[in-house]
């Protein structure tokens, strides 16, 4: 593997890991089809445990399998694949160096009932991760949950846990519970708020939802008006999250969200690139339609990054 400039230019930026961090770093960053270019596209899996098996799977019956996952992500030639715990186990011999992996760490269910401090169930570890060759952990934080202190504390342990070992770390930072309204958690000043937070706690690549134009801390508000910080399209509004994970110095990622049409899909993934976001993770988009549906709207998302639409 031939690091590009680009890629070392952005390894640079981490000036405190040691080599191990950011050779799995550059695992990531120099796989698949966007490999070299800054860009990443990475499938999620962690759908069956949010949302259940039904509502993540029986849209398309193949998903039912942990192979067909992992497969899905090689044949589209993506960055990575993020999962659970028994995901990842279920798939790590046939798999084995095929494409890099990033073991969901915690996760939340459906059945739960926590509005106002939402949180999540510690479901893999650290040590789980090395034994299953994975070059990353991922982890959830809940910006503005009642719980939210706790879960920046067991962040930052696992960061500095995973740091110690060699392990690059994601953060997906949601907000989410406490005072924040549905409108909210994905309001451009929350966000960027959000995104920061997981800066500030030392992930190495934050993952947020795509931002709305709404601002909703009145005092954010204030200074994005005085200021005259433009948010009125999602690229001018992506550009402001990238500034927030210290001016661009972190890779930065969005989230695909719930199902859409492909040309909303392929409209959200153009702002993120026009906005000089790192990529984006695209879970139940790709992996809940037909498997030749599911590599043709792939295909177009890295086209995208490439430049090429």
């Amino acid at each position: 593997m031939k690091t590009t400039q680009r890629v070392k230019k952005i390894l640079a930026n981490y000036e405190s890991d040691n080599p191990g961090t950011k050779a799995n770093l550059a695992r990531i960053l120099m796989n698949g089809k966007l490999g070299g270019t800054g860009k990443l596209v990475i499938l999620p899996v962690d759908q069956g445990f949010e949302h259940g098996p039904a509502r993540s799977f029986a849209p398309n019956p193949a998903g039912y399998d942990p192979h067909y996952h992992y497969q899905l992500a090689i044949d589209a030639g993506l960055s990575a694949y993020a999962a659970p715990l028994g995901m990842i186990e279920a798939g790590a011999d046939t798999f084995a160096g095929a494409i890099p992996t990033i073991l969901k760490i915690n996760s939340s269910n459906s059945l739960a009932r926590a509005k106002d401090n939402p949180n999540q169930a510690i479901t893999g570890s650290v040590g789980d991760a090395l034994r299953l060759g994975c070059s990353a952990v991922g982890l959830t934080v809940y910006p503005g949950s009642d719980e939210a202190n706790d879960m920046f504390e067991f962040a930052r342990e696992t960061i500095e846990e995973a740091k110690s070992v060699g392990i690059a770390t994601v953060v997906w930072s949601y907000p989410r519970g406490g005072d924040l309204t549905k409108d909210g958690e994905t309001a451009v000043d929350i966000i960027a708020y959000a995104a920061h937070m997981a800066a500030l706690l030392g992930a190495h690549i934050i993952k947020v939802k795509p931002p709305t134009s709404l601002l909703s801390l009145a005092a954010a508000k204030k200074v994005y008006e005085d200021r005259k910080i433009p948010v009125g399209t999602l690229s001018e509004r992506i550009a402001n999250v990238v500034q927030s994970c210290f001016n661009g110095r972190r890779i930065v990622v969005f989230s695909g969200g719930e199902a859409k049409d492909v040309d909303g899909v392929l409209k959200e993934v153009q702002g993120v690139r026009d906005g000089g976001g790192n990529g984006s993770i695209i879970g139940r988009n790709s992996f809940q339609r037909p498997r030749d549906e599911a590599l043709s709207l792939l295909e177009k998302i890295v086209d995208i990054y490439k430049g090429k639409e």
